[in-house]
């Protein structure tokens, strides 16, 4: 890992991981992990989806003004 992700919160993922001193700390972390993957997975396709629409909505404009 070369280059920290900007939105890797490694401070905090390496105090949690040193806190992970029992089998159930270390799956509350592996799930912690696996849900904000997640949940950073759907941000970014949401942003994707808002970003078609407006170009869509923007080509559907600049070809109707030019009707």
């Amino acid at each position: 890992m070369g280059k920290q992700d900007l939105g890797f919160d490694y401070h905090r993922y390496h105090r949690l991981l040193t806190e992970a001193v029992d089998e159930d700390r270390r799956m509350a972390l592996i799930e912690l992990l696996i849900e904000e993957k997640a949940r950073d997975r759907l941000a970014a396709q949401r942003a994707s989806d808002r970003a078609a629409m407006t170009a869509q909505t923007i080509a559907k404009v600049l070809g109707t003004a030019r009707n």
